[in-house]
């Protein structure tokens, strides 16, 4: 085909300009040559995705497999829920092999909105899983940290918080320099904040957590809030039912209590309206839940707008989640705090390594490219999946609970001394 010297000129220009352009987008990228495991200009396919079932964390692990040798792992769970979660990362497999991992935001979209009907918690845990090994496979395939990825560390160490129910308890987690602890249930718990308190004093953060039980009523709460007021607490988390949105306006308008919640809702369509309508000042998506880093960063972006914080919850989850936690944590202006949790198996942190080091109340952000860490698989093979339990042997499953287990308790609170005059 004949060209005229205008045409031809003008086609030569834009190969040039494609050309610089392509070297800009591959310069651009935060790569490490001494670290990087491939070419970003080179094609990268996903081969295999791996599910590995972890009960007595109440957990699921994955590992993606990529055609260049690179392995991505990550995490999601919906507790009481596996079974389903696994057959829901199954699912997607069909779509992710021979797909490039180093594109999670594109991949997420096209497996949550491209849907005709929308999946809700066991598919965004499911997503949660395979979008963390895909952030981790990018950051490996570039020889980079996942928070050089989310816009560069602000912080190099993340703090953390534990749990504790009794003074005794309490006294050991400030002895090992974590200045939050966290206290749970719905039993007295005023005089259990109380007791909390005149044990740490006031060096000590408290929080707690009252699950968001269905039949706490906004009045409830509202009033167990006031009741909590002089004891300082950094939050009131879950005081009622997740979607009792407007529930949570009215204990907002009548206690002085920062309030926080999200742990079970995910993505920032579900995220949306506690932080639009400034119902909480702590938000805690769970990043093996919400949707993994893909939306986690999401949220914690809408949250900066409207100066609310970011205090992910992983107390339930294992420490790859939590690994990607402390990357995002790494990166983000309004990080608060991390939750962690070791209490409901003692060999949960021994189910990656390296697992993160805690000191001084706080755990360094890691360094190495991708998360950080590798599942510690000959660990985990000692514990197989028989059942959804909590801990091996136990025979407590996470079924939801018996309503007469609901009444006793609402009946017990409801004789509790924080509603004498209130």
């Amino acid at each position: 085909m004949s060209l005229s010297r205008r045409n031809w000129l003008k086609a030569t220009s834009l190969g040039v300009a494609g050309m610089l352009a392509g070297e800009r987008a591959v310069e651009a990228q935060p790569i490490n040559t001494s670290r990087a495991l491939a070419d970003p200009r080179a094609a990268l396919k996903i081969t295999k995705l791996e599910i590995i079932p972890v009960n007595s964390l109440r957990t699921i692990f994955v590992k993606l497999h990529t055609d260049a040798g690179i392995v991505g792992i990550g995490e999601g769970t919906v507790e009481g829920r596996i079974p389903t979660v696994v057959a829901a990362i199954k699912e997607l497999e069909s779509y992710l092999v021979g797909k490039d991992p180093r594109q999670p935001a594109h991949h997420w979209q096209a497996i949550y909105r491209h849907a005709f009907y929308r999946g809700d918690i066991v598919l965004t845990s499911a997503l949660s899983a395979v979008d963390i090994a895909m952030w981790d496979i990018k950051g490996k395939a570039l020889g980079v940290p996942v928070w050089n990825l989310l816009g560069g560390r602000m912080r190099d160490r993340v703090p953390i918080y534990s749990h504790a129910n009794t003074a005794q308890a309490a006294l050991a987690v400030k002895s090992h320099g974590i200045r939050m602890i966290k206290c749970g249930g719905v039993a007295d718990p005023v005089r259990k904040v109380a007791t909390l308190r005149e044990a740490v004093g006031d060096e000590v953060d408290i929080a707690i957590d009252l699950h968001g039980p269905p039949w706490l009523t906004p009045a409830d709460a509202a009033r167990l809030a006031r009741a909590l007021e002089p004891y300082n607490l950094l939050w009131i988390e879950d005081p009622i039912a997740p979607d009792n949105l407007d529930g949570y306006k009215r204990i907002r308008d009548a206690a002085h209590v920062p309030l926080a919640a999200g742990e079970r809702m995910a993505t920032i369509f579900g995220e949306r309206e506690l932080i639009e309508r400034e119902l909480v000042d702590v938000i805690q998506p769970d990043t093996g839940r919400a949707g993994g880093l893909t939306q986690m960063r999401k949220i914690a972006a809408m949250a900066e707008a409207h100066h609310i914080m970011m205090a992910p919850h992983s107390g339930s989850l294992g420490p790859v989640a939590e690994y990607a936690a402390i990357h995002l944590l790494a990166a983000i202006p309004n990080a608060l705090i991390l939750e962690r949790l070791d209490a409901d198996w003692p060999g949960r942190a021994r189910t990656v390594v390296p697992h993160p080091v805690q000191q001084d109340g706080s755990i360094a952000v890691p360094d190495a490219p991708g998360l950080g860490c590798d599942i510690d698989e000959d660990f985990v093979a000692r514990f197989p999946s028989e059942r959804n339990v909590a801990i091996p042997g136990s025979d407590r499953s996470y079924a939801p609970g018996t309503h007469q287990e609901h009444v006793y308790v609402q009946t017990r609170l409801r004789r509790a001394p924080y509603f004498n005059g209130r």
